[in-house]
């Protein structure tokens, strides 16, 4: 049994999410709620919330034990880029891309044994 929660369209960039996701992935939820209040990173509080609306789907739609859950997968995708012109000398402009993420956390319970 598999809970999940996504989060999409979040204003931070992929690349600077993985470097928190990357850090759960494989952790019991306790720890990794640990691990993500004390990181300095602006993803963390992000993360966390996904994490802690996926433990809230594992209790309430699949009455699964919060004891027993770990991190099976935390995977971040690209969302929409949000493109934008910044002038430059000389009569220019120059791109900026300010990109989103989809944040998806799946957690799974421990084996027993």
């Amino acid at each position: 049994m598999q809970a999940k929660a996504v989060a999409r369209t979040v204003r931070i960039a992929p690349r600077k999410v993985r470097l928190v996701a990357d850090l759960i992935r494989g952790k019991q939820v306790g720890e990794a709620v640990a691990i993500l209040r004390l990181t300095p990173k602006a993803a963390s509080p992000i993360v966390e919330k996904v994490l802690k609306s996926a433990v809230a789907n594992a209790e309430h739609n699949y009455e699964m034990d919060i004891n027993n859950l770990v991190v099976l997968e935390a995977y971040v995708n690209e969302g929409p880029t949000l493109k934008r012109f910044r002038p430059r000398a000389m009569g220019r402009a120059s791109a900026i891309n300010k990109r989103t993420s989809h944040i998806t956390i799946v957690l799974s319970e421990k084996k027993e044994g």
